[in-house]
Parts: C-alpha cells; structure tokens; sequence
C-alpha cells in the first residue's frame, strides 16, 4: 500500500524542501515487523530522501524530498522497504502541511472533557469507495469512530468492561474497506511538533 499526498512546498521566490511523515503499519508491535529504527532510516536515506529522521519506535519517519521528485521517491523508499521488512509494506504518507491542517481542526473538539477515553487518527491509504455515515461504532470493542477528513478517521476509544481498550485499526479497515495505520492523537501532534 502506497498512500501518497502531494504538495509543491513553493512560495514567492522562497523554495523549501516539502517535509513529509511517512507511518509504517504494523511496526514493533506485539513483536512484529521487528526494525531498529537506525535501519529503517537508511532504508529512507538511500532511496534518496533527506534531512530524515524517526520518531519513537512504531515507525513514524520524518523526511525532506529534495526537487519535485516526490511520486519517484517514494516507490524507491517503497522497495527499500520491502526489502528491509521482507513483504509489501503499509505505508501512509503525509505532509507536514496535512498534519498542521489536522491538528488545526481540532477533530476532537467536544471530547475533551470526557475522563477516561483514548483518541486515535487512522491515516488510509486511498479514500474510501462508499463514504459512511457517522458515527460509526463497535460496540464489543468500545469503538466510536465519530468523523473523516479526507484520508483521516477520528476515533474514540473507550474502556471495555474487561477496563482494557480496543484498538481501533482493525475495525476502521472492516467498516471502510481500505488499508489502514493508526496512531494515538498524543504521537499525532507530537510527530508534528518533531517535524517542524
């Protein structure tokens, strides 16, 4: 899976490298897709990408793209990548300029004050086929997915009655039909104050 968002990073005579985050999914959870992060980032490094840099350890990966080669670069990261997981990885790619405007919206807006609940984003691949109608929600798991902007789900999770928590990834690529990485809102607005 290749999500991928283009953007110029151009303004007046002023050039910038576009800056993007790329999440991994299924990384160093539960003991699976094992990587040391140090690998992960050559494996960026040498498909071409600059100034990058890893963000904890579930794969977050910050990245400069130098020109306006950024659809070709990625498909290099994207076989650097296969290579070092061994099988077709999940990736969704973001730009620092999306993630502002998320944060920016404030999707939990309401929410704040509820005690108690996890808030998660679930960045897809492709927008789905069929937009749903919100909320949508999974009971068993204490799931309530409560909007979507464009490519990001906003979910809310709250405790079972075992007092453990669903996570959410699995239940958003059920109800939606497309592949799916999610993260914590926390790591969300942390990886976007790292990148900048």
């Amino acid at each position: 899976m290749i999500a991928f968002s283009p953007t110029t990073g151009v303004k007046g005579i002023f050039w910038r490298m576009p800056q993007y985050v790329a999440f991994l999914r299924a990384v160093n959870v539960g003991g699976h897709a094992v990587v040391k992060m140090t690998a992960l980032r050559d494996a960026f490094v040498s498909a071409g990408c600059k100034d990058v840099r890893t963000f904890i350890a579930s794969g977050n990966v910050v990245f400069g793209v130098p020109g306006k080669t950024a659809p070709a670069l990625v498909e290099k990261v994207h076989g650097k990548l296969r290579r070092l997981l061994g099988k077709e990885p999940d990736v969704a790619y973001r730009t620092v300029q999306e993630l502002e405007r998320l944060v920016a919206r404030a999707p939990f807006k309401g929410h704040e004050d509820e005690r108690g609940i996890k808030l998660y984003v679930a960045f897809l691949s492709r927008k789905p086929r069929t937009r749903p109608r919100f909320p949508l929600e999974e009971p068993k798991e204490a799931l309530e997915a409560i909007g979507i902007a464009g490519c990001d789900v906003f979910i809310v999770s709250r405790p079972k009655k075992n007092g453990f928590y669903g996570f959410p990834n699995n239940f958003i690529e059920e109800e939606l039909g497309v592949a799916a990485t999610t993260r914590n809102w926390s790591t969300v607005t942390k990886i976007l104050a790292f990148a900048k």
